[in-house]
């Protein structure tokens, strides 16, 4: 049990090709090369600061406005009736 041969990884590499298509893999790879471009901006960014993580500026959305409260019906004198319950 050691390391792979070139064909295993022939293997590999073959049916990962028959799973996602030759048309995908090019768009994929594309894909996979963005994504690392922006961590490593990232990380640099975060190394220049400091070190310190923070997290990304975001647009900042108006707070919403708090919501009315409830409207609480009065309360009503009780209804007196000659009969009283035990």
């Amino acid at each position: 049990m050691g390391s792979l041969s070139i064909w295993h990884w022939l293997i590999v590499l073959l049916v990962v090709v028959i799973l996602f298509g030759s048309k995908k893999l090019p768009d994929a790879a594309r894909g996979l090369g963005r994504s690392m471009r922006i961590l490593k901006s990232e990380m640099k960014e975060m190394n220049s600061e400091g070190g310190a993580p923070q997290a990304a500026p975001q647009a900042q959305l108006p707070s919403p406005a708090p919501a009315p409260s409830p409207v609480q019906p009065k309360p009503q004198p009780e209804q007196q009736s000659g009969h009283t319950e035990h």
